[in-house]
Parts: structure tokens; sequence; C-alpha cells
């Protein structure tokens, strides 16, 4: 007997430190959910490409849950789902985490306790809700006409720089976090609050993706983030070498411009293009604004000194309200076209228009030779160029 338990216990030992080993590579989430006796909880990972169940449990009386998983090689995201009710919270290696919630009141209620990370992303997430709570009340003005294109793009971005100044603290606080890495990637109607292509909105992008890089190499989700970034200033320089050719004057020769094709007030489309072998002037307006009276007498002015020499003016309108642009625009001399997206078109990024109104002065060779955004120098361009 002694000699079996001599053999025995050395394979006992390692086996009990192996135990200990794996043991040590888990993480445990346990804690209460009050008010949900008999409903289903579920543990799920938010992955790069999908959510996955990893475990569930059927809640007692009392709410206890507990769940064991191996733990991650980086800070990683995972969620409590019980029906429609979903709780983010985020695991860094090897954690023992509890949390607790009450079901009739789930998202004020759900506490993550004593983890300052957990902390932090719930900080986000209301920041985020009280944002797209913001812009939606935003947008339903919009739409019902009580808030006018002007001031709609300015409170939205109000709205949106009051949300960036105060996540940008939380991302640069500690950039290696899962609370930086969660921030950047923050959505509003499917659409990211940061935009990786906006180069002030980039630099929370690039902090967060070196960071991860120094921290968890090699690891899928700092590769994807990595990636996602060093595309992002790809793209972005691509754009900034387009914009500078409406930045700067006069441009190369031949360059050319992107065309635009949109509806005049009859239905008919027409293009910037079909005016090739005239002066043209490339209107950006708002005709609700309030400046847009006296901005298109002003215009009307140049057009009856100009017009017969060879000058047209390609009047491009961003209103939301189309009525009111037909009216307004029905009896102007030159080409007014609209379009219908408003102040979600892209033209204004690809024209790089920073404020309305903006024009742009092109010759008979369809070379831009002036950006117009003080409309008083406007006819001393065209002396110049007719």
């Amino acid at each position: 007997m002694k000699k079996i338990l001599r053999e025995f216990l050395p394979l006992l030992l390692i086996g009990m430190v192996l135990f200990a080993c794996k043991e040590g590579k888990t993480f445990k989430v346990t804690g209460n959910i009050t008010s949900a006796e008999g409903d289903t909880l579920y543990l799920e990972h938010r992955g790069l490409a999908a959510v996955s169940v990893l475990d569930s449990t059927v809640l007692k009386n009392d709410g206890a849950f507990s769940f064991r998983q191996p733990a991650p090689e980086n800070p990683e995201f995972y969620q409590l789902r019980m029906g429609g009710k979903i709780g983010v919270f985020a695991v860094d290696s090897t954690e023992i985490l509890r949390i607790s919630a009450d079901a009739s009141d789930w998202y004020n209620s759900f506490t993550v306790e004593d983890s300052p990370t957990n902390n932090q992303m719930k900080e986000v997430d209301a920041l985020t809700r009280v944002a797209a709570r913001s812009i939606a009340g935003l947008e339903d003005q919009h739409k019902a006409g009580s808030m006018d294109d002007m001031a709609f793009i300015g409170q939205l971005d109000t709205t949106l720089q009051q949300y960036k100044t105060a996540v940008s603290k939380l991302i640069l606080g500690n950039p290696s976090s899962a609370t930086a890495y969660y921030a950047v990637f923050q959505r509003i109607n499917d659409w990211l609050i940061f935009d990786p292509y906006n180069k002030q909105d980039y630099a929370m992008f690039g902090a967060v993706a070196t960071s991860w890089n120094r921290y968890y190499p090699d690891t899928e989700r700092t590769k994807h983030l990595y990636e996602f970034t060093m595309n992002a200033l790809k793209t972005r320089r691509k754009q900034e070498q387009q914009a500078q050719l409406f930045e700067n004057i006069p441009v190369e020769e031949g360059m050319g411009l992107p065309d635009i094709v949109l509806s005049g007030v009859d239905g008919r489309k027409v293009a910037l293009s079909s005016l090739d072998g005239k002066v043209i002037l490339l209107d950006f307006v708002v005709y609700s604004a309030d400046f847009s009276p006296k901005h298109n007498i002003d215009l009307n002015n140049l057009y009856g000194r100009y017009h017969a020499r060879g000058f047209e003016i390609y009047q491009v309108s961003f209103d939301s309200d189309e009525h009111f642009w037909k009216t307004a625009a029905a009896n102007l001399p030159w080409i007014t076209v609209r379009d219908q997206r408003s102040v979600n078109s892209t033209l204004l990024a690809t024209y790089n228009v920073r404020q309305i109104p903006t024009a742009f002065l092109i010759n008979r060779e369809g070379d831009i030779i002036a950006r117009i955004e003080d409309y008083g120098q406007l006819a001393g361009e065209l002396d110049k160029v007719l």
C-alpha cells in the first residue's frame, strides 16, 4: 500500500498543479439579478464578428448566478442578457466580478461592483444615451419644420462636440484600457460618433491603437483595431490631398473637379459639366437661411453685368424643404438645383465646404481658380477671368 502511494503521490501532485494553473486562467462572474425569478440569464461574448453565447442559467428566487470562463489575453467585452435587456462589461484577465441588477430597472441598476473600468464604461454609456436622445430631439424638430437647416447643423455640432469633449478625457486618461477601446467605437444610429476619417477624431483612434499594440501585441482585437486605424489614416490622407484642390489657389491645370448632377426646379437634371466653356460660379447655399435674400440680390446684380460675357451660376441648395426651395428659386435667372440629402449631403465633404454660403469660381477650361467665402471679392475675380 505504501509503495502504491509513493508511486501515485507524484502524479497526484502534478495533477493538482496542472489543475491549479488551469483554474488560474479563468475569470468568474457572479452576482444577483432581482425581480427575475424563472428568467434565463445568458453570458455572452461580444466578439469582433458576432455575439456568441457562452453559458446560461435559470434564475431562482434569490436571483443568484455564477459563470466561469477562460481568461482573455487582452481586455475583452462580455454581456449579460435577459430577454431584451443587455448589460455590457469588460474583463481584464483573471478577474472575479460581482454584478447586480434589478430586472425592473435594468439599465439604471446594472452595476459591476468595485471595478473602475466598468464604472467608466457605464459613464460612456450614459453620455451616449444622453447624446442620442438630444440628437433624436433635434431631428424631430428639423423634420417638423420648427428648426431650420442652419440651426439644426449648429446644434447637432454642439451636441457632438460636448459628447466628444467629455469622452475624450476618459480615452486619453488611459488609452490602453477597455474603456478607451469601448468609447471610440460608440455609435448613434449605426454611425460612429468618433469619425476615424476626421483629423481630430482620428487622434482618439490613434492613441488607443498605439497603446493596445504596445501592451497587447498580436492579439486578434489589437490587430483589428490597428488595421482599422491605419486604413482610416490612408483614406483620410487621400481625402486631404483631394481637399487641397479646393483650398489652394490656383489649382493645378487639368485637375478637373467632381461633377454634380442634380434636379432643377422643373425636375430635369442638370450637370455642372454641361456648362463647359463658360466661367462658372459654383455656389453652395441654403435658401431658408437669413442671409439668402440679400445673397441672391447681390448675385443677380453680378449676373446681369457678366452673363452676356459668358458667366453662369450653378447654385446648389441644401434646403430640406423642397417646396420652400422651389418657391424661392422659381424666378432666379441662373441654374438652381437641390440636393435632397440636405445637411447629410456628401457634396459638403467632397468640396470641403466649411460654411454656408461658399462658392468656387471655375474658368472656361474647367479649373477652379478661386474659393469664394467673401462674396465682396467676386466682382474683382470675375474682372480678372472674363
